[in-house]
């Protein structure tokens, strides 16, 4: 691939087909560099290449560094299943080479798996007593073939190991056919990925003959095959990632949406681009993000007397409408603890240019940890989050990781654990860990103010200081768009974001009361439940034929029903006191204008005016999203489903080939 093109359509098609099989890409250019001047942190860190890989990983796309990796990856992933995590188990009969491919697997994320004690009774049964007695299984250089393959039917079966590397060299009693011959038996139950480096050039050709010719890929050296090994471990990782159903955190934080937007615009009708530190905070807070009390002093008197209120020690900071890094000017003075190291204070920062007033708050007792939290817009992927350790030294230590923004709990976890401070994040050296479910919440509503506020073209929280019980954002800097910038030329998102505009609250015939709106990932667990409640007759008209309870659950089926692209299908859910009575929905046609829809409601809530509620809903959405035409299919006996198709003004004509009545 060279350059992407259409962002978003690819984004969109990749997640679609990355379902299916495996997306394989490897990138020109990888060099290219984000613009160095940058009013936020956030700004000076994310770079294009950066940004890339984070777009691939959230659609499900493996990219890989070199050709020869290219051409391994389609061959394991075509033949081997998938791993379930990174852990691998190496076999050899040379412990160098194992050593080699054990140092690859750590240095590119790997580990090693951790033998059970089980295991490692049955290889003491099966080995001679000096054998490694850890991972690497060095099964020692006088093993025969029997010898190899019994050992790895043991580890195969060990439930600590995901996957499985075979590793052989020539030696006195090695003959590399035979156990080739008996090591695609050994392998063969397994249900996770086998691989094998036989060295040694022409002596172990048939072997690995033999062994390709079974399907399981041969490596000439082991660091390659460890190498390969990881890829399909953060392959699987991302994948679980992307469909791995989110828990819904609670959050009962308000949101005041429109008290952001109002900032924003004051900002942009004095022709401004920078907020200042008060009102970025002001903008957090509105958001439902802890914020530091901030109090603007306008004069040195007005300072002296913020710094009583708030209480001693206190930070005073240059307030400026132009000055982003208040620090490289000498705008910031820590820890002030009487009214005199105030006014000096005062005095130092109103000497700096760009001088407007000063900041006052309290100095915050810093025992947790400091972290960045921030967002820039990408040339082509719009914005972009990232996350990681905060503090002065952000853009030397650059620990950080970046993804796109909308959010669930799950992408937020993945986001923190691809950083190393959340290895501290977790406790470390008589620490507590700080709670990741409340900083979970943040993370999101931090993403929902990037994807609502189309405005800020960047902004950073740093430091926002978490500890065990708490979350504060100390400094936070936004940059926004100039005033003259048409709507239609702000960025937008590479995911389509919860289209929220369509949700309704309504209520059925007898008055109940209910919310029609998208289905979104966190609905699973009710969709299954919703399924259970289906009767047969149901089950029959939506689908045509019978089909299980079990196949309908199914978290691969669930997956595809709740994890919508909203900009290829749409899902509307009707919810009443945490239930799914009913849902409808429609899939684009390719290359068209129109989409075929379908719907279901539960037993007990028709004929009660629901479906003519989702229905309707589903027009009137399918409408708004540009759409010409919209049609569906049912079968003739399903006369109530006729009847309100007609009602709302659709067409029904009997299709005598197929047996159905179409709805167009």
């Amino acid at each position: 691939m060279e350059p992407i093109g259409d962002a978003q359509a690819f984004v969109s098609a990749a997640r679609e087909a990355a379902l299916t099989k495996p997306i394989l890409v490897i990138k020109a250019g990888r060099s290219e560099a984000a613009a160095k001047a940058a009013a936020s942190h956030t700004g000076a860190l994310s770079g294009s290449d950066e940004v890339l890989d984070a777009a691939f990983r959230r659609c499900g796309v493996l990219r890989v560094s070199s050709i020869a990796d290219l051409f391994y990856m389609a061959e394991v992933l075509g033949r081997q299943p998938r791993p379930a995590g990174n852990r691998l188990t190496i076999v050899t009969n040379a412990g160098g080479p194992a050593v080699l491919a054990a140092d690859a697997l750590v240095a590119g994320g790997g580990q090693l798996a951790q033998l059970t004690e089980p295991t490692v009774e049955a290889l003491n049964a099966l080995l001679p007593p000096h054998w490694s007695h850890n991972n690497p299984v060095d099964v020692l250089g006088d093993a025969d073939a029997e010898r190899y393959a019994r050992a790895i039917e043991i580890v195969a079966r060990d439930p600590a190991s995901d996957g499985l590397l075979v590793v052989l060299t020539p030696q006195g009693m090695t003959r590399p056919a035979q156990v080739a011959e008996l090591v695609k038996d050994a392998a063969r139950p397994a249900s996770k990925p086998i691989l094998s480096s036989f060295m040694g050039g022409a002596d172990v050709e048939l072997g690995n003959d033999i062994l390709n010719r079974a399907g399981i890929p041969t490596f000439r050296f082991p660091d390659t095959a460890a190498r390969v090994f990881n890829y399909m471990a953060r392959f699987s990782e991302d994948l679980k990632a992307l469909y791995e159903t989110p828990v819904a955190v609670g959050d009962n934080v308000p949101s005041y949406p429109a008290e952001a937007a109002a900032i924003l615009e004051s900002a942009r009708s004095r022709g401004r681009t920078l907020l200042t530190e008060s009102e970025s905070k002001q903008m957090l807070a509105a958001d439902g993000i802890p914020t530091v009390r901030t109090e603007v002093a306008l004069n040195e008197t007005e300072a002296v007397r913020w710094a009583g209120e708030i209480g001693y020690p206190v930070v005073l900071k240059l307030h400026s409408e132009t000055v982003t890094h208040k620090s490289d000017v000498g705008g910031v003075h820590l820890n002030l603890k009487s009214e005199g190291e105030v006014g000096a204070a005062w005095q130092a920062v109103s000497g700096v240019t760009g001088f407007d007033g000063a900041t006052v708050q309290p100095m915050a007792k810093l025992d947790g940890y400091e972290l960045i939290l921030g967002a820039s817009v990408d040339p082509q992927f719009g914005p972009v989050l990232l996350f990681g350790s905060g503090g002065r030294l952000v853009e030397v230590c650059k620990d950080r990781a970046l993804g796109l923004p909308p959010l669930n709990s799950t992408l937020a976890q993945r986001l923190m654990e691809r950083t190393r401070i959340f290895r501290a994040l977790l406790g470390v050296r008589g620490r507590g860990p700080v709670d990741l479910q409340a900083l979970q919440g943040l993370l999101l509503r931090f993403s929902r103010l990037v994807v609502e506020q189309r405005w800020i073209q960047e902004i950073d929280i740093n430091p926002l200081l978490v500890s065990e019980t708490s979350q504060l954002a100390l400094d936070a800097r936004v940059l926004i768009y100039e005033a003259g910038t048409p709507v239609t030329g702000l960025p937008r998102t590479a995911i389509r974001p919860y289209p929220s505009r369509y949700v309704k609250e309504t209520s059925m015939k007898d008055g109940e009361p209910v919310i029609v709106r998208p289905i979104r990932p966190e609905d699973e667990p009710l969709m299954a439940h919703f399924h259970s409640t289906l009767s047969d007759q149901s089950v029959y008209f939506r689908y045509f034929h019978y089909i299980n309870l079990t196949q309908r659950v199914s978290h691969e089926r669930l997956t595809r029903i709740c994890f919508n692209d909203y900009d290829r299908q749409m899902a509307l859910v009707a919810e009443a006191g945490g239930e799914i009575l009913g849902a409808a929905r429609f899939t684009r046609l390719r290359a068209t204008q129109s989409a075929e829809f379908a719907m279901v409601v539960i037993d007990r809530c028709q004929r009660r005016g629901l479906g003519q509620l989702l229905l309707g809903q589903l027009v009137d959405v399918a409408r708004r999203e540009g759409l010409e035409s919209l049609t569906g299919e049912t079968l003739p006996e399903n006369r109530p489903m006729i009847g309100l198709a007609r009602k709302l003004g659709f067409e029904a004509q009997k299709d005598l080939e197929e047996g159905t009545v179409k709805l167009f």
